[in-house]
């Protein structure tokens, strides 16, 4: 047998052990900067780690006084620290006039990976109820399944909390 008809088989015996996502032809997004993510009708919580409260000082010029940024933007919930909210739950970064985010090229990871989240891409269905709020589901590039798995691992791995 050949080099190329094994790697053939193994191909096929791969495919057969492991089961993809329904997603495995990819799925379509563009960020349209909306704000729908980044707003209520509940608080919630937006993670952030030191490397990413450095990243938000620097981008709204408050890097030489991060005790000052953290008092005014981040609050602490258990052992892990979140991005502050308005009491409508829109995110303190969130233009009120514009509705875009006055810090997107700074974002915390969890929103660098939105709607690539387990709980949006779960099933066909969980994808369909994000896609409702958020106009940038199902249009734009596709994201490959590789990319998809990408943005999954560092969503999870941002949400473990640090011992």
């Amino acid at each position: 047998m050949s080099k190329s008809e094994y790697n053939e088989m193994g191909n096929d015996l791969a495919e057969d052990l492991i089961e993809l996502p329904w997603y495995q032809s990819g799925l379509a997004f563009e960020c349209t900067q909306c704000g729908n993510c980044c707003s209520g009708p509940e608080t919630g919580y937006v993670w952030v780690n030191d490397e990413e409260i450095e990243r938000l000082a620097i981008a709204v010029e408050m890097s030489d006084d991060l005790d000052t940024f953290r008092r005014k933007f981040v609050r602490s919930v258990l052992s892990r620290q979140s991005l502050v909210e308005y009491s409508d739950g829109d995110c303190i970064f969130l233009d009120p006039k514009t509705r875009g985010c006055m810090v997107y090229e700074a974002r915390p990871t969890q929103c660098r990976t939105w709607p690539f989240w387990p709980q949006t891409v779960n099933s066909p269905s969980d994808w369909a109820r994000a896609a409702k709020g958020c106009p940038g589901c199902n249009s734009g590039p596709v994201y490959e399944l590789n990319a998809i798995a990408v943005r999954l691992k560092a969503t999870l791995l941002h949400q473990m909390p640090k011992d």
